[in-house]
Formats: C-alpha cells, structure tokens, sequence
C-alpha cells in the first residue's frame, strides 16, 4: 500500500512538473536592423555634398524584424583618409590636411516603442565657418535587442 501511494505521488510529481515546464513562446531575434538609402529622397548619399552655412535633412528607412530601438548619426572629418566606409563607390578626396575647425555632430535619436519599420528625418545645421573638406556621415542603427547595423558614408562639405 505504501509503495503504491509512492508511486502514485511521484507519478503525479513527474506529470505536474512536465506541465509546468512548458516551452517558450517568445522568439529570440538574431536579426540585423536594416539601413536602407535606396529610398525616394534619401540623404545623404556616398559622396553627397553639403553647403556651409545650410541646413540639409537626413532621410532614410530603417526596418527590424522584430522591433527598432534607436539610431544615431556622426559627422567627423576625415582629413588624414581613415575610413569607416560600408560603400563600394570610392569618392574623390582632397589632399591630407590638419583640423583647424572641423564639423562634429554626433545625436542620438529615439524610434517610437514597437516600430519595425521606420522612415527617420533630422535636419542638420552645418556651420558656416567649419572646415570644408572630406567628412563621414555614420548611421548607426540598434534594434530593441542590441543588434546594431552600422553605414558610413563619405560626404563633403564645401
């Protein structure tokens, strides 16, 4: 009698522990957030130019299987040819020079909640007295993961 209580209460141990051990219903995201400049009115492009003392607007389209979590945009010089480069174009630069006064941008922007697709906009300001010459433009883009893609583009200001 005893033995048959024991196995009836391990019997039921075992089936509560099974059911209580249920799979996971949550996917794990391994995917890369996506930059994409091949939309209508993306800016800037490999080797685009800007004008000192104007104000152009960044567009550009990023998607996420799962969700988006933020981007931030970097503008530095690129005056000794260092490159973070993503693109096949090669641009035409300008001899190497020293900084005297270099354009520096560098903001992080917020995507909204959920989002897996997203068209981003940021007007940016470029100095009138900075520097003309070889710059970058990196777009660095994180998904809610962490996964982050990264595009450097060579731009020029004049």
């Amino acid at each position: 009698m005893k033995r048959t209580r024991l196995y009836y209460a391990l019997l039921l141990l075992t089936a509560v522990s099974l059911y209580s051990c249920s799979k996971d219903d949550q996917q794990t995201d391994t995917t890369y957030p996506e930059i994409d400049l091949g939309i209508s009115g993306a800016f800037p492009q490999q080797c685009s130019i800007m004008e000192r003392g104007k104000i152009f607007t960044f567009r550009a389209r990023f998607t996420d299987n799962m969700a988006l979590g933020s981007y931030s945009l970097d503008i530095h010089h690129n005056f000794d040819h260092h490159t973070h480069s993503t693109e096949v174009k090669v641009c035409e630069e300008e001899a190497v020079k020293g900084a005297v006064k270099p354009m520096l941008y560098i903001k992080d922007f917020a995507i909204p909640a959920g989002t897996s697709d997203y068209t981003a906009t940021a007007e940016i300001d470029v100095p009138a007295d900075v520097d003309p010459g070889d710059y970058h433009f990196l777009i660095r883009l994180t998904d809610k993961e962490g996964w982050q893609t990264l595009k450097g583009i060579s731009i020029k200001i004049i």
